[in-house]
């Protein structure tokens, strides 16, 4: 009674919630605090990395983020969270993110 077919929701891991969130891998540094990474959508976008991130995170290709697309832009975004390895596995086996996009981004699960 009142089950829904959707998605199993990941404890305590951010998935996006919103269709101007995305799950992207980083695929390479650009400089000045911007990656480009390749979405589930399978656009590659660049994305900023917010001043509260720049000391706190480090971020290198091939993490995995949650990313808060621009309103103006669709191709650009910021990045609101990074994944850890265990979260990683998660959004997997939750269908959230596909293996081959890590290996289409240049790397292995």
């Amino acid at each position: 009674m009142g089950e829904t077919l959707s998605k199993p929701q990941p404890k305590d891991v951010p998935v996006p919630e919103s269709k101007t969130q995305v799950i992207c891998v980083v695929s390479q540094l650009i400089g000045a605090n911007y990656v480009r990474a390749l979405c589930v959508d399978d656009q590659v976008r660049v994305l900023r990395i917010p001043g509260k991130f720049r000391k706190k995170v480090w971020i290198a290709p091939l993490d995995v983020v949650l990313a808060e697309l621009w309103a103006e832009v669709s191709d650009r975004g910021d990045i609101v969270y990074k994944y850890s390895k265990d979260e990683r596995k998660k959004l997997i086996e939750y269908g959230y993110l596909d293996p081959g996009l890590i290996e289409r981004a240049g790397g292995t699960v």
